[in-house]
Formats: C-alpha cells, sequence, structure tokens
C-alpha cells in the first residue's frame, strides 16, 4: 500500500502565487534540465514566485531555509544534513533524487532499469560480448544503474565486469590508474558503461593511461548527454540523453497538486530516458563479419533517409539471403527489421523530445505517409503516436 505523508501540510495562500524554493543545484547540465523543466510547467500552470540559489551538488542546507516562510520546495535531497532541515518544515515537499533520504516526500527519478536497457541495446547492436560498468558506490542512484546493467547483461547471456572503488579518493589520479588497471583485465574489445558522463570522462582518461584505444578495443559510453563534457573527452563522449525536462515538469505538477491541499501517494516516479546519442567513444561495430558490419554501418546512417534493402545491398553487394542470414544469426532482426528499428528510435526521440507535427516527423524518419507512420507505430509501441507523447513528452 502507498504511504501517504502523515504530516500536517499548509496550503498556498489563496490569491497570491504561491512561494517555492528549488534545492536545485545549477553546477550540471542535468540538474539545469530539471530546472527547465520546472520552468516550463510555471509558464503553463503558474504564476510562482521562485527562488533558487546557486548551489552544488551536494551542499549543506543554506542559511535562509530555518526561516524561510513559503508554500513548496523541489529539491536533491543527496545528504542527510538536506534531509534534517526539511523534515522539521510544514511545507510539501518533492525530491529529485533517487536517495530517498526524506520518507515523506515522493520522489521523481530517472528510470534506472530503462537506462540500462538502452546501453545493454547499443552494445549489444554493435556486437560487443564483454561489458563492464564504472559506477560510483557513494550515490544510490549509480548502484541501482549499474545492477540493472548487470543482471541485463548476463541475461543476454554476456559477460560484465563491475569496477569496485579500491580506497584512493573518487576521481583522484590513484584512481584513475586503478581503472586503467581495471580495464587492462577485460576482454577485448570490451564496452564500458559508465554511471554518467563525469565518469565516462574518467574512464577515457584512464583508457590513454592503459595504452588502449577508443572505440576499437573499449567503446565507453556515459549519461546525461552534457554536451560540454561530451565534447571536450577526446574522442567525444557516447552518452544517454535523460528526459530531464519531463522529471522537473512531473515534479512541479505534483508540488502544485500538494500545495493546493491534495493527497499525494509518497511514491517513486521513474522517468524513462530519450535516445542514446552516439559520438566517436562508441561508434564502431565489434562484429567479424566486415560486410555485415558495413551492412548494419550503412542502415544507422541511411535509415531515415526513405532505405530500402536494395539500397543496402548495392552498398554492401552480397546476395540478399546472404545478409538476411548473417544479419539474423548476428542480431535476431532481418535488414528490414533493423531499418525499421532505427526508424522507430527516431520517431519515439522526435515525438519525446520536440514539439513537430507528426507529418513533419514522418518526413524526417523516413515515412512518406503519416498514416503509414501511425499504423506502424501502433503495431511496434501498442499506443498511438500522441498517446505516447503525452506519457514521455516534456508537457505531458
Amino acid at each position: 500500500m502507498l504511504r501517504m505523508s502523515p504530516k500536517p501540510i499548509r496550503r498556498a495562500r489563496l490569491g497570491q502565487p504561491p512561494k517555492v524554493a528549488l534545492l536545485v543545484e545549477t553546477s550540471n547540465a542535468y540538474a539545469r534540465g530539471l530546472l527547465a523543466g520546472i520552468e516550463d510547467y510555471i509558464r503553463v500552470h503558474g504564476p510562482w514566485s521562485v527562488y533558487l540559489g546557486e548551489r552544488g551538488r551536494g551542499d549543506r542546507p543554506p542559511d535562509w531555509l530555518a526561516k524561510w516562510d513559503g508554500d513548496g520546495i523541489i529539491a536533491r535531497i543527496e545528504n542527510r544534513s538536506i534531509a534534517r532541515a526539511l523534515e522539521g518544515m510544514r511545507v510539501p515537499v518533492v525530491d529529485l533524487s533517487a536517495a530517498r533520504l526524506l520518507p515523506r516526500a515522493p520522489v521523481v527519478t530517472p528510470d534506472n532499469a530503462a537506462i540500462a536497457r538502452l546501453a545493454v541495446q547499443h552494445f549489444t547492436e554493435r556486437g560487443f560480448r564483454h561489458f563492464g560498468y564504472c559506477g560510483e558506490a557513494r550515490f544510490a542512484w549509480s548502484v541501482e544503474r549499474g545492477e540493472c546493467f548487470s543482471l541485463l547483461a548476463r541475461t543476454s547471456g554476456h559477460i560484465c565486469a563491475i569496477y569496485t572503488r579500491p580506497g584512493s579518493r573518487v576521481n583522484s589520479d590513484e584512481e584513475v590508474d586503478a581503472i586503467a588497471r581495471w580495464l587492462r583485465g577485460l576482454p577485448k574489445p570490451a564496452a564500458v558503461f559508465a554511471c554518467y558522463d563525469a565518469r565516462g570522462q574518467r574512464v577515457l582518461d584512464a583508457c590513454r593511461r592503459a595504452g588502449l584505444a577508443v572505440p576499437e578495443e573499449v567503446a565507453v559510453l556515459g549519461v546525461d548527454n552534457d554536451e560540454l563534457l561530451c565534447a571536450l573527452s577526446p574522442p567525444p563522449l557516447s552518452s544517454i540523453r535523460l528526459n530531464t525536462q519531463r522529471s522537473g515538469w512531473q515534479a512541479a505538477a505534483l508540488l502544485a497538486l500538494m500545495m493546493s491541499g491534495a493527497k499525494v501517494p509518497v511514491e517513486t516516479q521513474r522517468v524513462p530516458p530519450l535516445s542514446v546519442v552516439t559520438r566517436q567513444s562508441t561508434d564502431v561495430l565489434a562484429v567479424d563479419d566486415p560486410p555485415v558490419a558495413r551492412a548494419l554501418h550503412y542502415i544507422r546512417e541511411h535509415a531515415c533517409d526513405g532505405l530500402g534493402v536494395s539500397d543496402v545491398l548495392r552498398h554492401c553487394p552480397m546476395a540478399r539471403r546472404t545478409l538476411e542470414a548473417r544479419l539474423k544469426a548476428l542480431l535476431g532482426r532481418t535488414p528490414r527489421e533493423e531499418i525499421a528499428r532505427v526508424q522507430l528510435g527516431r520517431v519515439k526521440e522526435l515525438l519525446a523530445g520536440t514539439d513537430l507535427a507528426l507529418a513533419e516527423i514522418a518526413g524526417r524518419a523516413g515515412f512518406r505517409h503519416t498514416e503509414y507512420l501511425s499504423v506502424f507505430f501502433k503495431r511496434e509501441m501498442g499506443l498511438t503516436p500522441g498517446e505516447f507523447r503525452k506519457q514521455h513528452g516534456a508537457g505531458g
């Protein structure tokens, strides 16, 4: 049974914009995406009177909080000092951290199982069989993400090694050396999933120290799609793009309900990721069949250009039955099914991440007719494009 908050919550003052504090750091792209989603909600359903101070991740409670006279708080509660400060307050709180340090607050957090599933799919599609996970044990979401990734990889019949941090400080030179030693011991080629982009940078640093070629010997995938971090990494880091704006919107919607006096279940809402943004660090096919590798690369580059199997065969000359048999043995899909899979991924990305009309999305994903896209999408996903957008779009 879902728990309800046992504390009496003060309602927002009638006739006045609610006063809301945002205890969310401004120092990284993930948190700024959450804030953008909150801003989207306020723009549509506001106004709110918002207080947002400059914060870093894991900062202690700000001095002003003890005397703050507001109506609601959205916070990333990642340490016990913040949790203790909020526990004694009579205003509703929505938590954006998976640590669950404030039992009375509902939580909105990324869906770590779906993130891990996307990572395994990304590596499997590139032919990798040996996986590794490099996380940070101090974060509950990182531990959960690694457990899901390892389980999914092993369930798919692959080997998965987990990096266990030694006594050295996080992200110190000593730890980069330890990651390098761990990487040297992995069977090659290896696909390494980092818990977030900053960790992915450390893995790339460790690859350079170990003299390992990226992505040929070690492919590296991060999470958050922090474009600055990913671009500064040599080589540029592939990353999973989370639906942070959706998370921020949902947190704001929950807080609005609570400030109106509604009873909100103390549960965790998990928001699935959007897509993998492929850059050089995973742009490789670990396939011991060069003609099939060329065909797969061509499909992934041109599937949304109205590609047909005959076009693939012109680019990668071989018998159609040969390509179908080899691809089926490798991925369990035919060339036509692989083209459709890439198209479907593009449609889902555009539905969730943009407000483009369906006709425009159809053209960008390689469908000549909007009606056919709708039928195809309903058959593959079990819901219409409009229903999918309502569930996964930022302002759903």
